[in-house]
């Protein structure tokens, strides 16, 4: 979730009235780019496992439009997935200093500033992009500032962004899924069963869902649900981290 590649397809020129526009490029005219089929091409390429493949689309949608700010967003996502982390700062800063009012650039940026441990950094990303009022996915940089404030030791503050997403989006998988985790950690089972019931409605079983899942049960004395959600777990994920937690703890 923290590096999803998100991309409008297109070059924009910039909006007219000056710099009081919180809406930046989303607000603004747009026109095409021809080093947007490439970046679309990196992208193919990268989800298909063949990075060096990406790597060459992306270069030269950059070399066709040096003033396109996506191809070196995605171009700085590739970096930071190959551990190139110099190289993904580079072009994460030549993306927002082309596009700086771009939620989705500010987004990654956000995710990559919070591997980096450079939580306050990420926040201000994080809120940046938040800041665009025409960000059509808010709730999506509401949960990674909450990801990344669970990951700084910030409890508190997770939970609220967490809380400000589902507010957003009330079925969004990632805050629900989170929400739960934290219910958990405070003892609340009875909020962790709920909103892990809210995940399992509107995303896909995962092993990470399916433990905590049965941890949930097990702390309120549901041991048929506990065994439907282990049993699950060890028929779709028998190699999984999860599985070997559930025998160490006897169920």
């Amino acid at each position: 979730m923290l590096g999803s590649l998100v991309i409008t397809g297109c070059a924009t020129q910039g909006p007219v009235g000056g710099s009081d526009d919180t809406t930046g490029d989303l607000g603004a005219e747009q026109r095409e780019s021809p080093a947007a089929i490439y970046v679309q091409m990196g992208i193919a390429y990268l989800r298909e496992g063949q990075p060096a493949v990406a790597l060459k689309k992306l270069k030269k949608a950059i070399s066709i439009d040096p003033q396109y700010a996506e191809a070196y967003n995605v171009t700085a996502i590739l970096y930071e997935r190959l551990g190139e982390t110099q190289l993904a700062d580079e072009h994460y800063t030549k993306a927002v200093s082309l596009k700086p009012r771009d939620p989705y650039i500010r987004n990654a940026r956000g995710s990559f500033y919070c591997k980096q441990e450079e939580y306050e950094q990420a926040q201000a990303e994080f809120d940046s992009a938040l800041n665009n009022p025409l960000y059509p996915t808010p709730w999506v940089a509401m949960t990674n500032a909450g990801l990344c404030a669970e990951r700084s030791g910030d409890l508190e503050t997770a939970e609220r962004r967490y809380r400000e997403a589902l507010t957003a989006k009330d079925d969004y998988f990632q805050a629900l899924y989170q929400m739960a985790k934290i219910a958990f950690k405070q003892h609340n089972y009875l909020s962790a069963r709920a909103y892990l019931e809210r995940y399992n409605g509107v995303a896909q079983a995962t092993a990470g869902s399916l433990w905590l899942g049965v941890q949930i049960e097990r702390n309120l004395g549901d041991r048929h649900k506990a065994r439907t959600y282990s049993q699950e777990l060890l028929e779709k994920f028998p190699d999984a981290p999860e599985v070997q937690s559930l025998h160490q703890a006897g169920w």
